[in-house]
């Protein structure tokens, strides 16, 4: 029989799985034959999209206009209305001719590598990091280049380790902030630094920047180009409705980028794709165009379930949880856990701890290697109150008995 990797290109044949997704499944699956799994590995709201969204579509559904092809940048009203929205919640003026309507906010993710990088570049990426921009760098050409910052920095990279990381084939950094998997978030003075050194090393700057409304405590927006305009001609903002509105399966992304890189990725998306589906585009609009009371309130479920989850993980010994400040996860690290022995197993990776936790009280959680170094675990806190309890409970009770 032919060798797969004969049958497959090299290209494809070297992407890595999606980690969060792959967990999501198990646990839906496991769930299916009747067993009661808490899952924390999706990382989408448990809300469902708000009404007036909702009845935006059905309107568009019956829409002559909306069964056809529209240009591939995105409908016009909705761009307009993504350059009104940019301007209201993150302070600076975009042109919407600079905006590109994508398939949700992953393929605006590899459509900004895809305009950048040409093999043998090289992109900065900060760890831990969202499973997906390494897997895009590299089949965008490049060579993912990761730079650590753990828990005793709250997950946040400084400019001293960016430049020792640094060289002549250096042409990106990948910025998030509010972060996932962490949820730290960069203050102002410290992105403003990075966006400085960007400055003074010609580095672009991809920013994703879907979470930006979770925010909680004292953390405050720190939106690059409104920090530094100048930054507007080396930088790609990544943003979409998934997030903020409860919309994950809806797939509406966009990029805001110079104009040349958006020539060139309209170009490349033209063929890829067309145009995004046109009732979800609607949909989008009026998401954008509304006010953020829907985001308010699910912002404040969170916010409930983030304290819950840091004060129930920080009793567990070996456990350390720095307070997550954005997002809707928690990454402590339970490097203080591995190498003990729990009801006759001994883990020695986060990996085989989550694959423990999952055999013993049914609970899903993702490992840090999905995300970089072993010796971390992720939890989503987009799930119910009463779910949240239960799972980390049967955490607790399970890493307790460690010897």
């Amino acid at each position: 029989m032919t060798p797969v990797a004969a049958r497959v290109s090299a290209r494809l044949a070297s992407i890595a799985p999606s980690a969060t997704l792959a967990v999501d499944a198990k646990a839906k699956a496991m769930k299916a034959e009747g067993r009661p799994v808490i899952g924390f590995g999706a990382g989408e709201p448990d809300f469902p999209t708000p009404d007036y969204i909702v009845e935006a579509a059905i309107e568009a559904a019956k829409d002559p206009a909306q069964h056809r092809y529209t240009p591939a940048k995105g409908q016009p009203a909705l761009r307009k209305a993504i350059a009104d929205k940019t301007l209201r919640d993150s302070g600076y003026e975009v042109d919407p001719e600079q905006i590109l309507v994508t398939n949700g906010g992953k393929q605006a993710v590899f459509q900004a590598f895809a305009a950048l990088v040409n093999p043998g570049d090289e992109v900065i990426l900060p760890a831990p990091y969202w499973t997906t921009y390494p897997e895009c760098i590299t089949l965008a050409g490049g060579t993912p280049v990761e730079v650590f910052a753990g828990a005793d920095q709250d997950y946040k990279v400084t400019v001293e380790q960016l430049e020792a990381a640094r060289t002549e084939n250096t042409k990106a950094l990948l910025f998030c902030s509010p972060s996932n998997p962490t949820g730290a978030v960069y203050t102002p003075a410290e992105a403003k630094a990075i966006g400085e050194w960007a400055l003074e090393h010609g580095v672009w700057i991809i920013t994703d920047e879907i979470y930006e409304h979770l925010l909680y405590d004292d953390a405050e927006d720190a939106h690059l180009v409104k920090l530094l305009p100048e930054l507007a001609d080396q930088t790609i903002i990544l943003n979409g409705v998934a997030k903020t509105f409860a919309m994950t399966g809806w797939r509406v992304g966009w990029m805001i980028a110079p104009m040349d890189v958006i020539r060139a990725s309209t170009n490349f998306q033209s063929h890829l794709t067309s145009n995004v589906c046109n009732v979800a585009q609607r949909a989008a609009l009026a998401a954008v165009s509304g006010d953020l009371s829907a985001a308010h309130m699910m912002r404040e479920a969170f916010d409930r379930r983030r304290r819950i989850m840091v004060s129930m993980l920080s009793e567990i010994p070996g456990v350390s949880v720095p307070t997550p400040k954005g997002a809707f996860y928690c990454y402590p690290s339970v490097e203080g856990v591995l190498g003990k022995t729990i009801r006759d197993t001994t883990p020695t990776t986060s990996g085989q701890l989550a694959e423990l936790i999952l055999k013993e009280v049914e609970v899903a959680v993702v490992p840090g290697e999905a995300f970089g170094p072993s010796g971390f675990l992720r939890l989503s806190y987009a799930l119910s109150d009463e779910d949240l309890v239960e799972g980390v409970g049967r955490i607790q009770k399970l890493l307790s008995e460690a010897r």
